[in-house]
């Protein structure tokens, strides 16, 4: 069963195109690397922001979390606010193929 994490965050104020510029040049490759991973959205608008990612299984998001995802925080360290917010989610639908 494909596995969801849901990452709720704040952007500071001024930084939205620094962060936007981040996570495509470092994040997003990262991302790809993960064994598991299938799929990123990252969804921004004046009251926050969501990142949702996608993996083959529970087991692929978790090893992330651990391993690299401390490392993503430190690189958007400087245009987030504080501790983003991680909630996750079996899937049950999608149209996306993969």
């Amino acid at each position: 069963m494909k596995f969801a994490r849901n990452v709720h965050f704040q952007i500071k104020p001024g930084k939205e195109k620094e962060f936007t510029a981040l996570f495509e040049s470092d994040v997003i490759p990262m991302l790809r690397l993960q064994s598991g991973f299938q799929n990123e959205f990252t969804l921004v608008n004046p009251n926050g922001a969501i990142g949702i990612s996608l993996w083959d299984d529970r087991k692929s998001a978790e090893t992330y979390n651990s391993s690299t995802y401390p490392q993503v925080l430190a690189k958007l360290n400087n245009v987030i606010v504080g501790t983003p917010k991680v909630d996750t989610y079996d899937v049950t639908a999608t149209t996306l193929r993969g």
